[in-house]
């Protein structure tokens, strides 16, 4: 048996055996980077751009361990918060300043997060790390006016953003990737047998990626190239082990069938070749859409399970518009299972504080009825608020050690407070399953019937 932080979550009951066809992201799933290396690089890039245009960014530095997927940026107030899953903000920070609960309350008093509205920009990826720490340190010097051509925290992140994009974009980021794969690459020798278990459950395997086949081919060459058996896989090439593979694909737009232009790519020269049609299996493709993919392979969304890292890019998006079946990877999933292991004895202990004061607590309110219609006097009351009090002092240490649990700043990714996170709500609706790594469906078999777990109400009798 695998232990917890490898196991596959359901949010809906998903049965692998209907699933005919399986499609790979491949950056951040497949292949898992480092973060500070490849984060890292990402930011410098941007932050020389930035400097490059007059913007005073040269003692900045990238630490990603202050940052977690799921903080929303409010441009309103040039504020990074962390939301429950109805909205509420219950943490915040303003450049370098950590709101304390009282500015927290009279700044979002009434107020919710709306992923609807652009106000908040949701950080739902593992390249959003460096964009919200550029962003977040960059606010003291807008609040200053140290930064030209910006007019207020909406301005900023426009700059940031298209600084960020711009470092994913150009050459010399991916190069630097390229030439030493081996410092931004974690490897997990466990991931081919799990695309080799599949094609030999009989499943289609697709590869659909927003990276470039120069890249894509490096990159999938670097990390698979010679630990595929030719016994199973005729040349050994990773190629071989994907029925279709897409490259530049655009998500977003792929899945709404937005990219409608696509052409066939040389393999040896990465030129691109006129097509028409669907998709031909074994062939490699730039741009096109889901839809095609749905065509060439004679199946529906039920029937196709999309595995990304990008809750929107991929996951979301996917769900929404294809009803493809849909599984997140979420490698922090791993530290923030086995930080909670490690709490489960005072867990267990703030569980038990937080019945003792809810019983005190309706006791008192009962008392303080009875103190209004004058059935008992009103110094029965103090003993009472001073054991609430007393327990208090006990849960104060250990809720805060809750909220701080894994040792981010922000808490837990899928935690807020006593609360789901907003971006464990968006887990909630648009991933049918969810893990930390791809061969961790290689632990269930491609054979797996999962199934979810049964949810609670407030109401429900337990035990």
């Amino acid at each position: 048996m695998w232990p917890a932080e490898r196991e596959v979550y359901a949010n809906r009951t998903l049965n692998l055996r209907s699933v005919q066809a399986i499609g790979y992201d491949m950056d951040y799933t497949l292949i898992h980077y480092r973060i500070r290396g490849w984060e890292t690089e990402a930011f410098e890039h941007a932050r020389r751009l930035l400097g490059s245009r007059g913007w005073p960014v040269g003692d900045l530095v990238f630490e990603p361990e202050d940052f977690l997927q799921g903080l929303v940026i409010d441009v309103l107030h040039g504020n990074l918060v962390k939301a429950t899953r109805f909205g509420y903000v219950i943490a915040a920070q303003h450049g370098a300043h950590q709101l304390n609960f009282d500015e927290v309350r009279r700044t979002y008093a009434g107020e919710f997060v709306d992923l609807d509205d652009r106000r908040w920009v949701f950080l739902n990826t593992m390249f959003s790390l460096s964009e919200a720490s550029l962003f977040q340190q960059l606010v003291d010097r807008v609040d200053r006016g140290e930064a030209p051509g910006v007019f207020g925290y909406e301005d900023l992140h426009h700059a940031v953003r298209a600084a960020i994009d711009d470092s994913h974009a150009i050459g010399e980021l991916k190069a630097t990737i390229q030439a030493d794969p081996a410092r931004f690459v974690v490897r997990d020798d466990e991931v081919v047998q799990t695309l080799l278990d599949q094609r030999a459950a009989g499943k289609s395997l697709l590869l659909i990626t927003n990276s470039e086949w120069s890249y894509t081919q490096a990159m999938m060459s670097w990390y698979f190239d010679g630990q595929i058996p030719t016994d199973q896989v005729a040349d050994g090439s990773w190629r071989s082990l994907f029925d279709i593979i897409v490259v530049s694909a655009s998500k977003p737009a792929f899945f709404e069938g937005r990219n409608q232009a696509f052409r066939v790519v040389d393999a040896d020269t990465g030129v691109l070749m006129p097509h028409r049609g669907p998709y031909a299996v074994g062939e490699i493709y730039h741009g096109g859409n889901a839809a095609m993919v749905e065509q060439t392979l004679g199946l529906t969304g039920d029937q196709i399970l999309y595995v990304g890292d990008h809750l929107f890019g991929d996951v979301h998006m996917s769900k929404a518009t294809l009803r493809w079946r849909t599984a997140l990877i979420l490698r922090e999933l791993e530290d923030e299972i086995a930080a909670a292991r490690d709490f489960a004895e005072s867990e267990r202990e703030l569980t038990a504080l937080m019945n003792d004061k809810s019983a005190l607590e309706l006791e008192l309110a009962q008392l303080r009825l009875d103190v209004l219609h004058g059935r008992v006097g009103r110094r029965r009351i103090d003993p009472l608020v001073q054991r609430v009090r007393a327990i208090d002092e006990r849960i104060g240490p250990l809720a805060r050690s809750a909220t701080l649990l894994g040792g981010s700043p922000w808490g837990p990714l899928m935690r807020a407070g006593s609360d789901k996170s907003l971006f464990a709500r968006q887990v909630e609706r648009y991933a049918d399953i969810y893990t930390s790594r791809v061969s961790n469906l290689g632990h269930r078999t491609p054979f797996a019937y999962l199934r979810a777990a049964r949810t609670t109400l407030p109401h429900d009798v337990v035990g």
